[in-house]
């Protein structure tokens, strides 16, 4: 079972990569990109992925992940039920998730330094 500290300093880490609050909420961002955010109560994890895979993911697994809510639809993002991952999976949610809102060298730079993953 993940929690929000599991992953709380990789996204503290991540090259570019900053915690803010919002309304009480975390989130990290790469500029002014939102790429993870947790629920208030921080059951829920909602991260960058890309729009047309999400279908998929949420299909494959639905105790683990559910589709955005209606207003985050135009987005690339889905949720997940922290609870039904393991930290391992947590993390590497948001590495990829941090990946799709940075250049492809910082990418390349972070497989080449951590090349068994977030781990």
């Amino acid at each position: 079972m993940a929690v929000m500290e599991d992953v709380r300093p990789l996204g503290a880490e991540l090259e570019r990569s900053y915690p803010v609050y919002v309304h009480g909420r975390l989130k990290f961002r790469v500029k002014q990109i939102v790429y993870v955010a947790f629920s208030l109560d921080e059951s829920v994890m909602g991260f960058a992925f890309p729009k047309e895979e999400r279908a998929a993911l949420v299909a494959g697994e639905p105790h683990k992940f559910r589709m955005p809510s209606a207003s985050e639809m135009r987005f690339n993002w889905v949720d997940a039920e922290l609870a039904a991952l393991d930290p391992t999976e947590a993390r590497e949610l948001v590495v990829d998730a941090w990946r799709m809102v940075v250049p492809r060298k910082l990418s390349r730079a972070y497989d080449l330094a951590h090349p068994n993953g977030p781990g």
